[in-house]
């Protein structure tokens, strides 16, 4: 691989960016696209964000933008970076930065004018790439032919990197399964198993972050697989992970975007009690908790119940719910192959009925209103369901007159 320029960029041709780089590559600054945006142009990727680095202070980017008539957000002014919105997205500005004092959390940082000082305080050599508005490229430390083999490398020292900065460990994890070809880095290896003790301090909400990034890339499951073997995944997982389930996955997911809830819920979920112990010390959201539990219930509910079940299981959990419990039963064995394709294909084709009584309906059959309407409806929607949903509005209201003269003349008899 021999690129030496971005002049193609797409990033370059984005009004907005090259706005922000004219404005602050002038008297006396320089300013250039940094990080992942050069990176996954270079190979090929997706690029999200696009982040400007610059010689120019903050005071000075915000004074440049506003002049020209550009809104700004001092997002992260402390750290020197400024968000500049125009064009209906936005950039994010940081001035060039070089480390007074790490603690393996934060750093204290002032302000630098060097390029290289502050590629070196940079964690990875893919990630200290920076393209000038005529689409130069400027490889500080080595990250071109990283690039081109594929391969995540620490910039200089790895123990130095990780102890700058101890969820670094995670991050080369995290960045060989996105970006790295074959086995990892052996300095970045060893350096993060030497450093995996120091994970403990780490929040569960930046562990949380990396895991959900981690389990959703290409390379997941070997990669999941080394920190297995290194004794990392058991320390912040406190288990360890189904890895043939994992990599069985991808196969169900018929090529739509993989979920990260799913995927962890595959990889640590056996009981439900496995899918809150993960969902708590990742930190995961009330919703991705909801989905994992469900995940595993449906799968444990459909590999144990025939197809015929599988309008009632729907009608209660939907088909989002339903379609994670049959990948992860594929997924982890419990049901067939053929199984999850035929009773996926069948659910896809099924409109998940509403039940057609409300309240209303049991009053003007003449009960009172109070409990009983309430202990009426939910009889017959259970009887509806075991049914297969077969009777109408007009069949379950006669349902209810015979049953309610039934229960009358009972009444009477008495």
């Amino acid at each position: 691989m021999t690129i030496r320029d971005c002049r193609d960029a797409a990033f370059l041709a984005d009004p907005l960016v090259r706005q922000v780089l004219t404005l602050l590559s002038s008297e006396g600054e320089a300013a250039r696209v940094i990080g992942g945006a050069v990176r996954n142009t270079l190979m090929g990727l997706p690029v999200a964000d696009v982040d400007i680095a610059t010689t120019a202070v903050p005071e000075t980017v915000m004074a440049r933008a506003e002049s020209a008539g550009l809104k700004i957000a001092p997002t992260g002014i402390e750290h020197g970076t400024v968000t500049v919105i125009g064009h209906r997205h936005v950039v994010e500005v940081t001035t060039l930065r070089e480390d007074i004092e790490t603690d393996g959390r934060r750093a204290v940082v002032r302000f630098g004018r060097d390029w290289q000082t502050d590629a070196e305080r940079r964690d990875f050599t893919i990630n200290a790439l920076s393209v000038d508005l005529d689409g130069r490229v400027y490889d500080p430390v080595g990250g071109l032919a990283d690039i081109a083999a594929r391969r995540v490398r620490f910039i200089g020292s790895a123990d130095r990197r990780i102890a700058e900065d101890r969820l670094r460990a995670l991050r080369f994890f995290r960045f060989h399964a996105a970006y790295g070809v074959g086995n990892p880095d052996a300095e970045g290896l060893s350096a993060a198993i030497r450093a995996r003790q120091d994970l403990a301090s780490l929040s569960a909400e930046r562990i949380g972050q990396e895991m959900r990034k981690l389990v959703v890339a290409g390379g997941a499951v070997a990669t999941i697989a080394t920190m297995q073997e290194s004794g990392i995944l058991p320390l912040i997982a406190a288990s360890v992970g189904d890895l043939v389930a994992l990599a069985r996955l991808p196969a169900f997911e018929d090529g739509e975007p993989a979920v990260p809830a799913l995927r962890l819920a595959v990889l640590f979920g056996r009981l439900q009690e496995d899918v809150d112990r993960i969902a708590t010390r990742f930190r995961l959201s009330n919703s991705e908790r909801g989905r994992m539990r469900a995940a595993l219930a449906v799968g444990c509910e459909a590999s144990g119940t025939p197809a015929s079940a599988d309008h009632a299981t729907l009608y209660r959990i939907g088909q989002d719910a339903f379609r994670d419990g049959l990948m992860l039963a594929g997924a982890k064995g419990w049901l067939p192959a053929e199984a999850v394709d035929s009773r996926g294909a069948a659910a896809r084709g099924w409109t998940v009925p509403v039940f057609p009584l409300s309240g209303r309906d049991v009053v003007e059959l003449g009960v009172d209103r109070g409990p009983l309407v309430g202990l009426l409806l939910k009889h017959f929607e259970r009887a509806w369901i075991a049914d297969d949903f077969r009777a109408d509005a007009e069949g379950l209201r006669q349902q209810m007159r015979e049953f309610l003269a039934s229960y009358q003349q009972q009444q009477q008899q008495q």
